[in-house]
């Protein structure tokens, strides 16, 4: 699976991108990207960032390795220029898609890049998977990242899902009260 995607412009003219699957050769620098996403100063840049509610990581390389060499998911590479600009993890369930991970490099948030990535993240999923439905978990406290998915048609499912509390593997929580919604989008006007 590669396509390449020739949209607008971001912050730092990221017009031509090249979307692909990741292998194992990327474990570093996904990790790398995901983290400067979501944790520490770097993440502030963008407006993505998990900082104020978690220290920690997002993930590590064995995490992210773990998630490559699942059968049912897909890490989606968005490269400009050669350069890994985003990235996020699609799961093919029975009945729908499960959408995460979503980096995008907080020096080109901002300018339209996340859309297209997540665009092409649910071509994927409704057309050569024929997954009439998109979902994720959000952080409640996201209130501002809810609202983006939202506007991308996005909506809340009533459903809740506990944080992982006392498991590193994913932050270390600096609030009591963190807790995911679940988002849902159809699909199904699609698929092909």
């Amino acid at each position: 699976m590669t396509t390449t995607d020739t949209g607008g412009t971001a912050a730092q003219d990221v017009r031509k991108l090249h979307y692909r699957e990741a292998g194992t050769g990327d474990v570093p620098a996904l990790v790398g990207l995901v983290n400067s996403c979501y944790r520490g100063d770097g993440s502030r840049q963008g407006w993505t960032t998990e900082a104020h509610l978690l220290d920690g990581q997002r993930v590590d390389e064995g995490g992210m390795a773990a998630l490559l060499a699942r059968d049912d998911t897909l890490v989606l590479v968005a490269e400009s220029g050669g350069d890994l600009a985003a990235c996020c993890e699609l799961r093919r369930g029975a009945e729908d898609a499960y959408f995460g991970m979503f980096s995008v490099r907080p020096t080109v948030q901002g300018g339209g890049l996340g859309r297209r990535v997540l665009a092409e993240a649910e071509r994927i999923a409704a057309r050569e998977w024929g997954c009439p439905l998109m979902r994720m978990q959000v952080l409640r406290q996201r209130a501002e990242l809810i609202a983006w998915y939202e506007r991308r048609g996005y909506a809340r499912t009533g459903r809740t899902f506990p944080f992982p509390y006392g498991d590193a593997r994913f932050g270390l929580p600096k609030r009591p009260d963190l807790a995911f919604v679940e988002l849902a989008r159809d699909l199904g006007g699609e698929s092909a």
